[in-house]
């Protein structure tokens, strides 16, 4: 017989009764019923109902285990009695009657309890994780986790992928984000990037010939957390494509999301392949959000002219000054107490709004602050655009053009919340489309890259050359699935000369991107083909599927919210020994709650 098992402890059924069993696992729960001691015997696989009489030899080590203390078990498999047995359990119709106990390991007293549904401080969990992936549905997540992950490999190897491995220490890119740095001890004064994304490599992949790439990909940032963002790290399904369009892209990584989300997603409906393509552009204007949640039924409408000096002053200021007015309708609302308008106004100024008007489309009329000072004609335009019934209301956001189309989207998602009109059990996916090559950056006033820097500009050369920056559409797109951007791509910029313009528009001279794309520009000056890709996110994908509102419960060690390991107490202070080795020396901000500096 096997030292350890002879099966696991999810293994035995009722056809196994007469025989001898061993099985190993953590003591998960204990039971004294008076004259027999019960042990849920736990591991990988399920939980096994074990049992010792009081006259056993073995009843006093069983009796003095604690929770998670580590057995070997030997004994005979026994079908329990019918009002005893166990249907929510695999194995619940036998039990295993003990004869042989070992303890490979006693557990000390807990931190935070294996069994049961309690709920523990994240950081506690995270601290000892080790116990926190013991339990039920922190297991079930990595499980789920591999699974998709496994899923993923084999459906796109069905599409003629091949994966390849690309560097973890490489140079530093502008992707949007803070990179992680490497000190290099030969080349003192230098230093390493990980990389943000595999961006330039998969690239140069599709330059070297190898037409169809992907991978599993770790990718490093050095961002603030989110709940749908983990600090530090995070893994995508990282594609790239040669001589493909945007559509191509689309039709070969739709089958794998929709066969992912059908696969693991319990019997939750799924929005068949091909999946709605939204411009950018309309997005902001329905749904005032980039990434909209499209279970929300409902949609904005730009009522701007309807208040163009119109009879409501607050609102006819606003356009006066430039700005805009978008109405968000509120299908029954309109029989709504008193209460609901007046927590809605509130929750609009702690959202930094100065309020939230509204009109309700009575049966007997129009009423509310704003139907009282606005011109009945105007009013029923409004109705009229918003396709409002008697019995609606509608909301509005008023303010900058650059500002009130989120705000928009805000008070979209939080009525659709309140009026319960989100779909549950779906699978919502969308890709936006066409969006903006540049942007402003909010800091500086100056013109950035919006997304990928290395994508091509709808127009090529020519829209660089002529059009305004800001006008400039890209081919880049997102898949978004129940308001979650799952993933960022574009067809790439593959011809040297518009990535040099492209980066000088963004304020990068040609020799600083010399400097720093040299190796991807020079590969495009050998004949580089026409490619494009995108890179799903592992770990928002699984975080949907498990139906989890914070991503790291379906990470196996995440970092907390500040990006620290707490199990393994990083980041740490390093030796100076091992400093010096590296040609660093520290130039560190005051420790907080030191007094300042007296000025001489």
């Amino acid at each position: 017989m096997h030292a350890y098992r002879t099966h696991t402890c999810g293994a035995l059924r009722a056809s196994d009764a007469g025989q001898t069993a061993r099985l190993s696992g953590w003591v998960h729960r204990k039971r004294d019923h008076g004259g027999l001691l019960f042990i849920d015997l736990r591991d990988h696989y399920g939980l096994t109902q074990c049992v010792i009489p009081a006259g056993s030899e073995v009843f006093s080590s069983a009796d003095a285990l604690r929770p998670e203390s580590v057995i070997t078990v030997t004994g005979e498999v026994v079908a329990r009695e019918a009002g005893t047995v166990n249907d929510k359990l695999p194995t619940g119709a036998i039990e295993l009657r003990v004869k042989a106990l070992e303890v490979q390991s006693h557990a000390e007293v807990l931190p935070i309890q294996v069994a049961g549904d309690q709920e523990f401080p994240e950081d506690l969990r995270l601290r000892y994780r080790f116990l926190d992936l013991r339990r039920e549905k922190q297991h079930r997540n990595m499980l789920l986790r591999a699974g998709v992950i496994a899923s993923i490999r084999r459906r796109m190897i069905e599409q003629g992928f091949v994966e390849y491995q690309t560097p973890i220490l490489t140079a530093s890119s502008p992707e949007g984000a803070r990179d992680f740095l490497v000190p290099s001890r030969n080349h003192p004064g230098t230093f390493y990037a990980l990389p943000q994304a595999p961006q330039q490599f998969k690239q140069l992949a599709m330059v070297a010939g190898f037409d169809r790439y992907f991978q599993i990909a770790p990718c490093f940032r050095d961002e603030a957390s989110r709940a749908d963002r983990s600090p530090g790290e995070f893994y995508q399904l990282d594609f790239e494509m040669s001589f493909v369009t945007q559509e191509d892209v689309f039709a070969a990584i739709e089958p794998v999301m929709e066969g992912i989300f059908v696969e693991f997603g319990g019997g939750r409906k799924v929005t068949p392949a091909p999946f709605p393509r939204i411009p950018y552009d309309t997005a902001m204007l329905d749904y005032g959000s980039d990434k909209p949640d499209l279970r929300n039924p409902l949609k904005i409408t730009d009522v701007t002219e309807s208040f163009r000096e119109s009879g409501f002053g607050l609102f006819s200021k606003v356009v006066a000054g430039g700005g805009i007015v978008r109405a968000i309708p509120a299908p029954g609302a309109a029989d709504r107490p008193r209460g609901f308008f007046d927590k809605l106004n509130e929750w609009a100024r702690a959202e930094g709004a100065g309020g939230l008007g509204y009109i309700q489309f009575a049966a007997e009329g129009a009423k509310g602050p704003i139907a009282k000072n606005l011109e009945a004609e105007r009013v029923e335009a409004i109705r009229a655009a918003c396709n409002l019934q008697p019995g609606d209301a509608v909301f509005f956001a008023a303010g900058k053009k650059d500002e009130t189309p989120k705000f928009a989207g805000k008070v979209r998602t939080k009525l659709g919340e309140e009026l319960g009109l989100i779909a549950q059990d779906e699978f919502r996916f969308c890709w936006i489309v066409d969006f903006p090559m540049y942007e402003l950056n909010e800091e500086t006033g100056q013109v950035d890259f919006s997304h990928n820097p290395f994508s091509m500009p709808q127009g090529g050369l020519e829209a660089l050359n002529s059009m305004n920056p800001l006008d400039i559409k890209a081919f880049q797109y997102d898949i978004v699935c129940n308001g979650i951007e799952l993933s960022s791509g574009a067809i790439r910029n593959h011809r040297p000369d518009i990535m040099i313009r492209a980066f000088e528009i963004a304020g990068y001279t040609a020799q600083t991107v010399e400097e720093r794309f040299g190796g991807m520009l020079n590969a495009f000056r050998y004949g580089a083909p026409p490619h494009g890709g995108s890179a799903p996110g592992i770990d928002r994908m699984v975080m949907l599927l498990a139906d989890e509102p914070n991503i790291r419960e379906v990470i196996l060690f995440p970092l907390n919210q500040q990006g620290q390991d707490l199990m393994m107490g990083a980041p740490a202070a390093v030796e100076p020994a091992r400093l010096k080795e590296l040609s660093i020396k520290l130039d560190l901000p005051p420790a907080k709650g030191a007094a300042a500096p007296k000025a001489s």
